[in-house]
């Protein structure tokens, strides 16, 4: 069975989340986008977690429902926590999901983080003097059934890549627990292919979730698992087994990840390098011509993620695409190591760029209140569905619009050193970073999209 998977969300008890991220708003919005499988979040949080043993209750092994039935939408038990701490004379800030077998085994990872003085109760996503490595180890001793991932790896603050405060890499962040990191999140910064880039990263997963603050952000990025049975422990399996060599046993394994659904990380606020003031923006090959310095004011220019990947990368760029029937936009590994990916613009973004509106506007909500219900949930239209049946209810600008974003046909202006980037669906123009256009990519599958 193939499973649809968001699990780094926040709730109300998280910063700057809104109050709407409730149990039941979660299970009801990943209902209308077509996400079988939520993560619980924020497990380390006392009233959150006392509200998801009041709601939820184990229907298989590790994974839960609402006691109430009202959503079949399941869940898993997994939170993030903000390691910040000093490691080789250089302060770190690193932000890690864990995720756990069941409420017995959080009910102890919290006990032992408030025995080892930590404040649980400021923040859905606590911060905690500990290495990741230390946190790592804990949660390990406490159940070999746990594991961690470490999210948005890109982030310059908060990234186990991040150039602020992050690491050059994973077994230096680790230590001789690397090998029980059996996957990363690519976060907003990053799609899989700059994660492909990195050579320690090949026999590792390439994961996508949405971080999201709001019920709207939720599956902004997602990843597809399939999976012989939906358990806690079959999720687990597919993470630790990525890649897709081409011998028999990974062929015939039931329980993998088969692609993920990704966000445009042009989008994000630093993304390029550059001068926000300067109004200067520069790719990282630009930048290295102009010497790291500004043409403008003559300053060192902001560092972008994408300079940072350049500088860990083991290899170049590399990408084939491949278009299906209903003229999606398939981005394939070249070296047939890693599953595909997908890029998508959220289905409300897209409506309000059709209506030339917001996308809080009462007319945008009612058009995708319409569509979710009447034809098939969000991620369906945005991959699957045929635009013929999104005509049929009177959404031609709609429809034309998803077809033109599953092609990859729109324009991308990426963001700067703090400026966020613009991705436009009706603006005649072609960024660089715009679509592969190579459409002749006859790599197989071996998959029905």
């Amino acid at each position: 069975m193939q499973i649809v998977a968001d699990f780094h969300l926040h709730s109300k008890y998280s910063r700057a989340v809104s109050q709407n991220m409730t149990i039941r708003t979660m299970a009801q919005m990943a209902k209308q986008k077509g996400i079988d499988l939520i993560t619980a979040s924020d497990f380390t949080h006392p009233l959150w977690f006392r509200e998801i043993k009041n709601e939820l209750e184990e229907v298989e092994s590790g994974i839960y429902q609402l006691k109430s039935k009202e959503f079949d939408t399941q869940f898993i038990l997994s939170t993030e926590i903000s390691c910040i701490y000093s490691q080789n004379g250089k302060g770190r800030r690193i932000h890690n999901l864990i995720f756990a077998p069941n409420l017995e085994t959080v009910e102890k990872i919290n006990k032992a983080l408030f025995e080892r003085g930590f404040n649980l109760s400021s923040d859905g996503r606590p911060i905690i003097g500990a290495s990741s490595k230390d946190l790592l180890e804990m949660i390990l001793e406490i159940s070999d059934k746990c594991f961690l991932i470490p999210c948005h790896v890109w982030t310059p603050w908060f990234g186990i890549y991040g150039q602020m405060s992050g690491f050059e890499s994973l077994s230096e962040a680790f230590g001789d627990m690397e090998k029980y990191i059996y996957g990363i999140e690519t976060g907003l910064s990053s799609d899989p292919e700059m994660n492909w880039r990195i050579k320690e990263l090949e026999n590792r997963s390439i994961l996508s979730f949405s971080d999201a603050h709001s019920p709207a952000k939720m599956g902004r990025e997602a990843t597809v698992f399939e999976v012989e049975s939906l358990t806690y422990e079959n999720v687990l399996t597919a993470i630790k087994q990525p890649t897709l060599n081409n011998d028999v046993e990974t062929k015939n394994q039931t329980n993998k990840v088969i692609y993920t659904i990704e966000f445009y990380p042009e989008e994000g606020k630093y993304h390029y390098s550059g001068h926000r003031n300067c109004n200067i923006s520069m790719t990282p090959e630009e930048q290295i011509a102009a010497h790291n310095i500004c043409p403008v004011c003559h300053r060192s220019l902001t560092d972008g993620v994408m300079r940072r990947v350049d500088e860990l990368s083991n290899f170049p760029d590399a990408i084939k695409t491949r278009e299906n029937e209903k003229k999606l936009t398939w981005y394939l590994d070249p070296k047939g190591i890693h599953p595909p990916f997908v890029k998508i613009v959220p289905l409300l973004e897209i409506i309000a760029e059709s209506y030339d509106m917001l996308p809080a506007s009462q007319k945008v909500k009612g058009v995708y209140e319409n569509l979710v219900t009447n034809v098939a949930p969000e991620f369906d239209l945005l991959l699957k569905t045929d635009v013929s049946e999104i005509k049929k209810i009177g959404e031609s600008r709609v429809a034309e619009a998803i077809e033109k974003v599953r092609q990859g046909s729109i324009y991308i202006k990426p963001g700067y050193d703090g400026v966020f980037g613009v991705v436009k669906i009706w603006d005649e123009k072609k960024s660089e970073g715009g679509k592969n256009e190579d459409k002749n990519s006859t790599v197989q599958m071996g998959l029905e999209f």
